[in-house]
């Protein structure tokens, strides 16, 4: 059984979850958990770090494993069901920390963003704060509520509204308001959120494209306008996964995962310090889990990784690599690279001829000073083949 708990405890459970834990031969959850509902001897907390192999271990005994509120919302639901069959377990969910939360603020949940920050970074944030957005934020103690406000201050968004609650729906329940940047609560008890109304700056854009002096970089860097159209012939979806191969510093990794949702990138870079990049680029935007860097030569990484929807090579290009990448991709899946020297042309010439698929010359300029007047400036061209196997 998985049961759903709120901050009344036993008090507020229904039938079916006061009856789970009476029959309950062994009682998981966090140390909160057990003693809201008086679990006693045969109560069990949780391993630190977090694992559900103790509850797996058990299987076949009556089990009731606590979670807050929704299990199935940033909850211990999705990690146990995922290694159980469907008749193997029933959830009882109780309202979630948002639910509560939106029930006390009045706002609509669908347009509401809602994140789990009690296990991950503010970061997280950074794809969808913008003014105007509505956020809650789950977070892991008390500090967290002023160290989450400095952060909002310091990239802009001082003027956003904060509402801090705690342990909503129980005894103790406490609701206070603020600013980010003028912030000063201290004492903040577990559990807690902190629901946001943002206002300052602008946020960040959600076109393909993004300025360049956003990333870490070494100078070597699929362009803002390239990277635009490179995107575009990606074509990212939701939950599909990218191999960004010669990631230099990620910047095509990182616009594939803020595309869409649930996307996933696999970043092969064969210099450490580009790798560094890729990973420090991944975490500034708010999506390091969701890009993975390998650090390799990627014709030999690719035949170990899980297949992918869509392939971008931005260097280290071969006809020997492209054949191997081109094996490894499952039917349908997507491939894309670009060229910048006479060599990787040839190579993406031949490609095209022999497999098909679109060839296109990019050529881009930008004004500059010319003496007193003005002229263009134009980048080297760019040779991009796309192609679906």
């Amino acid at each position: 059984m998985i049961v759903g708990l709120g901050a009344d405890g036993h008090a507020g459970l229904p039938d079916a979850s006061r009856e789970a834990l009476e029959q309950a031969e062994i009682i998981f959850g966090g140390p909160r958990h057990l003693q809201l509902v008086g679990a006693g001897a045969r109560g069990r907390e949780w391993p630190q770090p977090f694992k559900i192999d103790p509850v797996l271990a058990e299987k076949g005994r009556k089990v009731v494993v606590l979670a807050s509120g929704d299990p199935f919302w940033h909850g211990a639901g999705g990690s146990i069901a995922r290694h159980l069959q469907p008749g193997d377990w029933i959830a009882y969910p109780a309202p979630s920390t948002f639910s509560l939360a939106a029930a006390r603020l009045g706002w609509r949940l669908e347009d509401t963003a809602c994140l789990g920050l009690h296990a991950a970074p503010f970061e997280r944030l950074i794809p969808v704060l913008a003014r105007g957005v509505r956020a809650i934020c789950l977070l892991r103690d008390g500090p967290a509520v002023m160290a989450l406000a400095e952060w909002l201050a310091t990239r802009g968004f001082g003027p956003s509204r904060l509402t801090v609650l705690e342990s909503l729906g129980g005894p103790e329940e406490r609701i206070r308001h603020g600013v980010a940047d003028s912030l000063m609560l201290a004492d903040a008890a577990y559990p807690v959120a902190i629901a946001i109304e943002a206002d300052g700056a602008p946020g960040l854009p959600h076109a393909s494209g993004l300025p360049d002096g956003l990333f870490v970089s070494d100078g070597v860097m699929t362009k803002r306008a390239v990277r635009a159209l490179t995107l575009s012939a990606l074509a990212p979806r939701p939950g599909e996964v990218l191999w960004d191969l010669g990631a230099g510093s990620g910047t095509i990794s990182v616009e594939w995962c803020l595309s869409a949702p649930r996307t996933t990138a696999i970043a092969v870079e064969s210099r450490a310090d580009r790798a560094g990049m890729v990973r420090a680029n991944a975490g500034a935007f708010g999506v390091g889990h969701r890009v993975t860097v390998q650090q390799a030569d990627w014709p030999d990484a690719v035949k170990g990784l899980p297949a992918p929807d869509a392939v971008f090579i931005g260097g280290g290009m071969s006809l020997a690599g492209i054949e191997t990448v081109f094996a490894a991709m499952p039917q349908g899946a997507r491939l894309v690279a670009n060229a910048v020297t006479l060599e990787s042309e040839a190579v993406l010439t031949a490609s095209h001829a022999a497999r098909g698929g679109d060839l296109l010359r990019i050529e881009i300029a930008h004004a500059g000073a010319l003496g007193r007047m003005r002229g263009w400036e134009a980048a080297r061209p760019v040779v991009q083949w796309s192609v679906v196997k």
